[in-house]
């Protein structure tokens, strides 16, 4: 039993100020301060991003019925996660702070949670109406809003949990996103299938419908965005708390500052996430056609990848933090994605063996990569880093995923392959490049966990002890600095023995005029 003073009575990022008004003991269910509040709270934190995630992969999970129905080719079909990615391009920059600065989290969750179900509804429309181009118009604003819901969602966890829990509830907030993939590439065919019989056809008004169907995953998201902002707008009262934010600082002019190092991370994300999530969107049929799976065999093996990931990214997280080699640990899985693109190609064997390989893989490169940037860049350009990185991630998904339906249309299966080989290819190169690069310049990429402690630990030291020598020389050259003249004169008199008023002290030369004397 946690007694009221210990963990459980651990009060949220902020502590309660000393002349907050004491309030009467509240349930536990209902007091911010209480473990049992945070976890109500932590509840609506991962099924904000649930719609988002669920709608994002509406298209892969449709793909022969979108294309069919609206009567497009793959090319055409994958601009759809290219419209997503396009706003992205920009607002990776700008998220945080509209956040901190312009909305506030608990508006501006609710106003991007807002865009989404408003891009959802506008694509759904899209195919109700027979009109392509709408239906891309309502991926953009689904995109204006699905990274940025991240971005808020990640400012709530920071603001209501600290310490231990901010790791398992970022964990717990990956798991739920990939649940919602799941969910999605399992469930909307037999949607459709549903739709089709009460409708007695195929057709863009079946596909319309299942998809504003599949859109009340987006009005329950932003359900609990409101939810959550009365939740923290009442916990900021009771703690007297500021609200959350985002601690981004972003500085375009940090770039030209950019190691070589952080340039080839930048690459290797690039090149890996191109291989990884325009395959899964056009993966379905992809296993329809050259493995002979049913619809549900497909759409089962095609969300292996996110099913591995929710329980696994924990568990690699844990092991990357208590090991180190970060960049071995890349290594490994680019090594591990290149050998399951290649037996997916010119092998008939079993896909779930390739499949799981690459759910490993793509947990793997998740936990060890992205930490990365924070060991080659100072604190203070972490913001620009990562809103750099994370934007050039969706530059190259935009253009992937085009150049990917081109390639499917005038060539086949097996040069989408091939292709997705090389870009893990040209990953494989650049993490090759970025270890030589870490150990000619003795970077700390590569270093056990225990290295970077320990050297973390006397670079603490030496810190404190060069802090400890500045303010002792700081007072040994106060000691030293000449005495004024009015100071000069007070010793002078002081010797004579002549009585001085305690005004004239020469200790408390602030509080005479230096005139008084003359």
């Amino acid at each position: 039993m946690v007694e009221p003073g210990g963990e459980e009575a651990r009060p949220l990022l902020g502590s309660a100020h000393s002349d907050c008004p004491q309030r009467k003991a509240l349930p536990a269910l209902c007091d911010p301060r209480r473990l049992a509040h945070r976890l109500l709270v932590l509840a609506f934190m991962c099924f904000l991003g649930f719609g988002s995630y669920f709608c994002y992969d509406n298209p892969a999970a449709l793909q022969t019925q979108v294309q069919r129905d609206m009567k497009v080719n793959t090319a055409t079909f994958m601009a759809l996660y290219a419209w997503y990615s396009w706003p992205n391009v920009v607002l990776c920059f700008f998220g945080g702070f509209l956040i901190d600065r312009v909305f506030g989290i608990r508006l501006g969750t609710v106003i991007f949670s807002s865009f989404v179900c408003v891009g959802q509804v506008i694509f759904a429309m899209g195919a109700l109406f027979n009109a392509f181009w709408l239906m891309e118009a309502g991926r953009f604003v689904f995109g204006i809003g699905g990274e940025s819901l991240a971005v808020a969602q990640n400012a709530y966890a920071v603001s209501w949990f600290k310490g231990k829990e901010l790791n398992l509830v970022f964990g717990l907030q990956l798991s739920m996103a990939r649940i919602g993939s799941t969910v999605n590439m399992n469930i909307m065919g037999w949607i459709y299938s549903r739709v089709q019989v009460l409708l007695g056809s195929t057709g863009h008004s079946t596909l319309g419908f299942t998809l504003m169907i599949g859109g009340v995953t987006c009005i329950f998201s932003l359900i609990c965005a409101l939810i959550l902002a009365y939740l923290d707008k009442r916990a900021e009262k009771i703690l007297c708390k500021e609200q959350g934010k985002t601690g981004e600082v972003i500085k375009l002019t940090d770039v030209k500052d950019f190691s070589l190092s952080l340039w080839l991370i930048f690459i290797i994300c690039v090149c890996y996430y191109a291989a990884v999530f325009p395959f899964i969107g056009l993966g379905k049929v992809f296993f329809i056609e050259k493995f002979k799976f049913s619809s549900q065999e497909a759409s089962a093996i095609n969300s292996i990848v996110y099913i591995m990931s929710a329980p696994m990214s924990p568990v690699f997280g844990f092991l990357v933090d208590k090991l180190g080699r970060n960049i071995i640990w890349v290594m490994c899985a680019v090594v591990a994605t290149l050998a399951s693109h290649i037996m997916l190609a010119f092998t008939f064997w079993n896909p779930w063996i390739a499949m799981c390989m690459l759910g490993v893989a793509y947990s793997l490169l998740a936990c060890a990569l992205w930490p990365m940037v924070a060991f080659v860049v100072p604190e203070h350009q972490l913001g620009t880093a990562y809103g750099f990185m994370q934007s050039i991630q969706n530059l190259g998904l935009a253009i992937i995923a085009i150049a990917a339906g081109t390639i499917l249309d005038s060539r086949g299966y097996l040069f989408l392959e091939v292709f997705f080989s090389a870009c893990i290819c040209l990953s494989l190169i650049a993490v090759v490049m970025l270890y030589f690069v870490n150990h000619l310049t003795g970077g700390d990429l590569n270093w056990s966990a225990k290295k970077r402690e320990k050297l973390q630990k006397l670079a603490a030291a030496e810190a404190e002890s060069r802090e400890k020598l500045r303010c002792q020389n700081e007072d040994d050259l106060a000691k030293l600095q000449p005495k004024n003249d009015f100071s000069l004169r007070n010793r002078y008199l002081s010797k004579l023995g002549a009585q001085l008023p305690d005004n004239y002290a020469s200790n408390l030369p602030a509080l005479a005029h230096r005139n008084v004397l003359k």
